[in-house]
């Protein structure tokens, strides 16, 4: 691994650090009394402003297509994702989550080559099946012993497959534009197609806000800090390493949160997650070297 590869699997690890407790916030958000959707437009929306301050010379893209392409993008890696996933966080463990989400890479790898005849490497095959099979063993010691929603799974399956989306969108435009402007497009798109399913689909959370400091931390980490920061540390990753190696990095995720949530939510820690979290960690080594 050269020294430009180090610094840009940094940046991929600080973002999936920050990204794994991402899920105990937003989890904490939907408890004091914010709506899935709620949480996602006023965390985009004051990225898209810290975003806009530092690129504000161009509003649109090249071409119609690639103007497209950055709606794509905003659809898949903005409003449909975390929809779906701050959905699921409303009614089954963080942690859950967290964990099915990880079948991202295996949905970047096969989409890419599917769709765009990308050729994978065997050790790539190999780490993600490793990782894969640690998360798998988790999953299914989880469903036993605590239960698993079917409709969280169904939503976070289909934040999962969002998201390898993106990717792979990222992938297609990231050589003809800066990360600051893909960042803010992807933001400014993700907005506007949540209002727009807010005013189809309006919120029936009604409950009252309590705590309202944490609510204010919470966002301004999701916001700052998980989006703003994060989605250009990412976008330069994926450039640089490919969409599906820089996805690899996703499989680290549940480790965080399944930490951070049973100090903080004190949701159930198991020996069995202990022991799987060898198996994430040695897949993600074999997918990445």
């Amino acid at each position: 691994m050269t020294g430009k590869n180090l610094i840009y699997n940094v940046m991929a690890l600080a973002t999936i650090i920050v990204w794994g407790i991402t899920f105990v916030a937003t989890k904490s958000l939907i408890i004091n009394g914010l709506s899935p959707v709620e949480i996602f437009i006023i965390r985009f929306l004051i990225a898209y402003f810290c975003t806009l301050v530092l690129c504000h010379n161009r509003l649109w893209a090249d071409t119609r297509k690639d103007e497209l392409m950055m709606l794509a993008a905003g659809i898949t890696g903005g409003s449909l994702y975390f929809i779906a996933e701050n959905s699921a966080l409303g009614i089954t463990f963080a942690s859950n989550v967290s964990l099915i989400i990880c079948c991202a890479p295996i949905f970047t790898m096969i989409l890419g080559m599917v769709l765009f005849r990308d050729t994978i490497k065997v050790s790539s095959w190999i780490g993600s099946i490793v990782a894969f099979l640690g998360v798998a063993i988790v999953v299914l010691n989880g469903s036993r012993q605590y239960g698993i929603n079917p409709l969280g799974d169904m939503l976070t399956s289909l934040a999962a497959f969002s998201w390898a989306s993106y990717c792979l969108i990222l992938k297609r435009i990231n050589c003809r534009y800066s990360n600051l402007f893909i960042t803010r497009k992807v933001f400014a798109y993700g907005v506007i197609t949540a209002i727009i399913y807010y005013i189809v689909f309006p919120s029936e959370h009604q409950s009252k806000l309590t705590d309202l400091k944490s609510i204010i931390a919470n966002l301004a980490f999701l916001s700052v800090g998980a989006s703003f920061l994060c989605y250009l540390m990412w976008n330069t990753a994926v450039r640089h390493l490919g969409a599906e190696r820089t996805s690899n990095y996703i499989y680290l995720v549940p480790i965080v949160t399944i930490i951070s949530s049973s100090f903080i939510l004190d949701e159930p820690f198991t020996i069995t997650m202990a022991t799987c979290t060898l198996l994430v960690i040695g897949g993600v080594f074999l997918s990445t070297k």
